[in-house]
């Protein structure tokens, strides 16, 4: 069996999912404790306030998205995109033990910048040298790129596993070391196996291979970049000046990155449906993929309250004892990777045997089905809630539900929409769209994080009507592409 998987697949794929593998140990197992640590103070925690530690969560986790765009484009114009994952996993591990250190909320949040940076170079630049591993396309580099999920979730599962048990049963700065040792293992895996499977891929900086069109297109693109850089300091600089939002607290912070993804979004799509040149055919689809990242944001807003209000309500509201031992709450993070490691297979397999009659469901209807399995998990959140208000811990039962809905939802949505962008997006734009769909993360991540920051012990009575707001949000939206699902698949120009 593994001689004929060696034959369909370069042993590069091998070490770039080994090297994924370790990176997201140590970016999931992190994660599952971050929220707990900033909340905690009897263990040597910072002690936070609820809307202060989830406001620095939700940057931290948005930052490592949004990295993502200056990331790939060092990789592109400077580094070569292997050098960038060499340097940036380097930086990740620093980072790591920066957090290991115990230490004051000043050098934290260092090492929490250092991790996401070092993020940022990373995850963009891995996924495209998978890609260049098969120049012909087709079936071959899709069962690649599953083979790829499949070492992101199983580095996830291990992660949250082994640093949440460290974290919340040993010592937090134990777990942060332990996410440090992953990333070093990953580092290790890169060098040597890339040394000799991975030569002549990613080494040259895309933009040292320049055309007169893509010179041109870099500087409108530089032009735009700074009108817009400019135009978001003044608004910002108004906000702080006029009372409306307080930098100088992580709330405030959050709230202003919040505005800032907003408007490079608006402005992009914008800039690229007026001045990107585009025909009426081209213009449609992005119209689509502007559909498709509004439906990514509010998807991402809620399946990542996993690391942050669902995180809580796990630690503070939920039964988890077996057998007189506690179960550590943030093992209940695990239920998402395991889930798509047993439903990715079945659902991909499921995708095949419709489209081979004709029934497989066109990408809005994919969308508007993940956002409506989002919404029902919430459901199921309110009616847990409905016994957390009454002094009792909830049955485990209703995470384990919520987050396989979560699941079968991110597989309807995630992978179709990483494929779409690719598809929909006019060929000389591919890779900024690319980056604006990690964008989508990285707008849901921090309305998760803000959004956690309402679940403070002294409004406990709140929660029911919180839970529900998302849940009736995400179902209404995904109801309402499922309604006008025609127009946009016709706006698609006879792409499926």
């Amino acid at each position: 069996m593994s001689s004929h998987i060696s034959q369909k697949h370069p042993r590069g794929l091998y070490v770039l999912f080994f090297a994924e593998m370790w990176e997201r140990f140590s970016y999931y197992g992190m994660r599952a404790i971050l929220l707990l640590f900033l909340l905690d103070s009897a263990r040597g925690g910072p002690g936070l306030p609820a809307a202060e530690g989830a406001a620095v969560y939700g940057l931290y986790t948005a930052s490592v998205y949004l990295l993502t765009l200056p990331g790939g484009w060092i990789a592109d114009n400077i580094l070569g995109q292997k050098k960038a994952i060499w340097y940036g996993g380097i930086i990740i591990m620093l980072g790591h033990v920066i957090l290991a250190i115990p230490s004051g909320t000043g050098v934290f949040l260092l090492g929490l910048t250092t991790v996401a940076v070092g993020t940022g170079l990373l995850k963009p630049n891995i996924s495209s040298i998978v890609g260049e591993l098969y120049p012909e396309g087709g079936a071959r580099r899709d069962a690649a790129f599953s083979i790829f999920y499949m070492g992101i979730n199983l580095g996830s599962l291990l992660g949250i596993f082994i640093v949440g048990y460290l974290g919340q049963k040993i010592s937090w700065h134990l777990g942060f070391g332990a996410a440090a040792i992953g990333m070093l293992l990953g580092l290790i895996v890169f060098r040597i196996g890339g040394a000799r499977h991975l030569k002549g891929l990613g080494e040259v900086p895309l933009a040292t291979v320049s055309t007169p069109e893509s010179v041109a297109q870099g500087n409108s693109n530089k032009k735009l970049g700074y009108v817009l850089i400019a135009a978001v300091v003044a608004l910002l600089v108004g906000l702080q000046l006029g009372g409306i939002i307080d930098f100088t607290t992580a709330q405030g912070l959050a709230q202003g990155a919040g505005v800032i993804i907003v408007i490079i979004s608006v402005s992009y799509f914008l800039f690229i449906l007026i001045l990107g040149g585009l025909t009426p055919v081209e213009k449609k689809r992005v119209l689509v993929l502007i559909i498709l990242f509004i439906a990514a944001a509010l998807f991402w807003s809620g399946y990542e309250q996993a690391g942050s209000s669902l995180q809580i309500f796990a630690e503070r509201h939920t039964e988890r004892t077996v057998a007189g031992w506690e179960v550590p709450s943030s093992w209940f993070q695990n239920f998402q990777p395991t889930f798509v490691l047993i439903f990715a297979p079945i659902l991909a397999s499921l995708w095949i045997w419709l489209s081979s009659r004709s029934l497989n469901p066109s990408i809005p209807v994919k969308f508007a089905l993940g956002l409506i399995l989002l919404g029902l998990s919430f459901f199921v959140m309110v009616w847990a809630s409905d016994v957390a208000i009454t002094g009792k811990l909830a049955s485990p039962f209703f995470l384990t539900f919520t987050y396989f809905l979560h699941t079968i939802g991110e597989l309807c949505l995630s992978p179709v929409g990483l494929s779409s962008y690719t598809k929909l997006a006019p060929k000389r734009y591919v890779s900024q769209l690319m980056g604006i769909w990690f964008v989508a993360a990285s707008l849901g991540n921090l309305i998760a994080g803000l959004f956690a920051g309402n679940f403070d012990e002294g409004n406990i009575l709140q929660m029911p009507a919180l839970f529900n707001q998302v849940a009736i949000f995400t179902t209404a939206f995904g109801l309402l592409l499922l309604v006008f699902w025609k127009p946009v698949k016709n706006w698609m120009g006879g792409i499926h």
